[in-house]
């Protein structure tokens, strides 16, 4: 048996090997979703990355920076994926683009490219395309109705005349217009529905966000994540919910549908583990993640978006130096004031 004397070296890592790990973690999901919502989501990913790759070497050129080593780290195509699969599926072509230069040219090189930008430009995307374009962030393809994929193609490039016809709201977007406009009716009777409810989570939506966690278990036991930023915000994000169901059953859905529906799994293991937006230390990722999940989830069912991840993550990434402050390690030899 061989023997590596000391001092040992750590696994050499690149940001290259990080950024293609993290996109073959995301396959799963892609795939899941685009054999049970829409093939739609495959050219909205290749739009996304077309734009981002084209935006990055054109703000490299300006900036004055190489442009191969940048370009094949795989950080815009990162990026890329998740506008991509957190936009609407079947959102005009010209959404995405728009969606995608706000990412790469605002939130990530006017702050000074990678590992400068202070907000995940990804959500930065979100956030301005959600504000800005509402109605058009919430036309998702019908679940009930089978969507030919050269339909979803048309209202893609912005051809489709029958596109209201193709649409229709997310079991979470159907829950909360249910509960506002009836909010008396016990939340049992809502989720009844078969357009809404599923098997654990909402309809449909289980199935992606169970492929998300196969890859992000995938990234944690690669070593690409660490488990604390994912594990807060998944803690904060049940334990609130499973505080508000247990005080009001009939009001509040229960803690496993809600982890099931939405971003909550994207979010958890592919978004607030950015290591650039995050914190420095696992103590403080821990708490970044557990602060973004409880601010999720009160997003979700109290604020006026149907999912709230994108702006509990944005709202932590402005927080995320103060949670450093507060966490740092204690210098070695120096005593505790």
């Amino acid at each position: 048996m061989d023997f590596i004397s000391p001092p040992y070296l750590s696994r050499n890592a690149n940001v290259q090997g990080i950024m293609a790990r993290v996109l073959f973690a995301l396959l799963p999901g892609v795939a899941v979703y685009a054999c049970l919502i829409g093939p739609a989501i495959l050219l909205q990913i290749a739009i996304a990355s077309a734009t981002a790759l084209a935006a990055e070497a054109a703000m490299l050129k300006l900036r004055g920076k190489p442009l191969r080593p940048c370009l094949t780290d795989g950080s815009a195509l990162v990026t890329a994926f998740l506008i991509a699969l957190t936009f609407p599926p079947i959102v005009p072509w010209w959404l995405t683009v728009f969606g995608t230069l706000v990412a790469i040219v605002i939130a990530k090189h006017l702050y000074g490219g990678l590992g400068q930008n202070p907000f995940n430009p990804a959500m930065v995307a979100f956030a301005a395309c959600i504000v800005s374009f509402p109605a058009l962030m919430s036309q998702w393809p019908s679940l009930t109705l089978e969507t030919r994929f050269i339909d979803q193609i048309l209202a893609v490039l912005g051809v489709s005349r029958e596109l209201d016809a193709l649409t229709s709201a997310t079991p979470l977007d159907v829950l909360k217009t249910a509960l506002r406009l009836a909010p008396g009716t016990p939340i049992a009777e809502t989720l009844s529905d078969a357009k809404i409810h599923g098997a654990v989570g909402s309809r449909v939506w289980e199935y992606v966000a169970a492929a998300y966690l196969l890859g992000g278990l995938w990234l944690l036991r690669c070593k690409v994540i660490r488990w604390h930023a994912p594990t807060g915000f998944l803690a904060g994000f049940v334990a609130l919910s499973a505080a508000c169901w247990l005080f009001d059953p009939g009001r509040f859905a229960s803690p496993l549908f809600h982890v099931f529906s939405g971003g909550v799994v994207l979010g958890a293991f592919f978004i607030v583990t950015d290591p650039v937006t995050g914190c420095a230390s696992e103590k403080g990722n821990l708490i970044f993640g557990f602060a973004a999940g409880i601010l999720a989830y009160t997003i979700r069912v109290f604020g006026s978006y149907p999912d709230g991840v994108a702006f509990s993550v944005l709202i932590l990434n402005l927080c995320a130096p103060l949670v450093d402050l507060m966490t740092r390690p204690r210098v070695f030899g120096m005593k505790k004031k």
